[in-house]
């Protein structure tokens, strides 16, 4: 009996060692998600749940260095924002940019960067061939233009301008010349209810203030409004 006793002292020491130093191991890995989810939402938009301007930017160069020529940057700015906001309240208005954010994520995929780059302005970079474009977009248009249902059940219309551009297109793999030609050929559409391609001459047109419409050699994509 003696030996008994003395086995289940020894087993019984033993499991009181590894539960004591499992105790430090189990509180640094509780402090280890919480440090990568504070990580996580300084990455990404509170309302929205898309990347922030940095985070998004770092996939982007990512996605056109891995893609190339594959690869497409949309830029989406909501029309008439300032009306929802106005008319129905600030509350409508977030309901109306959350539920974009999810249609951008559920259009461009899981491998796409989708970021919001402040306001009601959107970006999206991800991979897909030429061939595909024309009608990747229309898609996205009329996802765009799907009225929003609130928390109350009252229904929004809702509309969004769309500008796209590949590096083919504009011969360069740089993000701030493609971001710069799609936000010019956005505006050259903007309202019209089509996803307007940036030509090459879109790189050298100013596309943050001063912006002018009625560019020529524009491709026109999408759904009337």
């Amino acid at each position: 009996m003696g030996s008994v006793v003395r086995v289940q002292a020894r087993i019984g020491q033993r499991a009181l060692l590894l539960t004591t130093a499992a105790l430090p191991l189990t509180g640094w890995a509780v402090h280890a998600v919480t440090l990568h989810r504070q990580l996580a939402a300084t990455r990404k938009d509170p309302l929205t749940g898309l990347l922030r301007r940095d985070s998004y930017t770092a996939r982007a160069c990512r996605l056109l260095a891995r893609h190339g020529d594959d690869t497409a940057v949309i830029l989406v700015d909501a029309d008439h924002f300032k009306r929802i906001n106005d008319t129905l309240g600030h509350e409508a208005g977030d309901t109306v940019l959350a539920a974009f954010g999810a249609r951008l994520v559920a259009w461009a995929g899981p491998r796409a960067a989708v970021g919001r780059l402040g306001g009601d302005e959107f970006a999206v970079v991800l991979e897909l061939p030429a061939a595909r474009l024309e009608q990747r977009l229309e898609h996205l248009v009329r996802m765009l233009h799907t009225p929003v249902v609130l928390d109350d059940g009252r229904t929004v219309d809702v509309a969004a301008s769309v500008g796209a551009t590949t590096p083919s297109t504009v011969g360069s793999r740089d993000l701030t010349v493609l971001q710069r030609a799609a936000d010019a050929a956005l505006y050259d559409g903007k309202h019209s209810g089509r996803a307007v391609v940036a030509s090459p001459a879109h790189t050298t047109m100013p596309s943050v203030n001063g912006r002018r419409a009625g560019r020529p050699g524009t491709a026109v994509w999408g759904q009337a409004a």
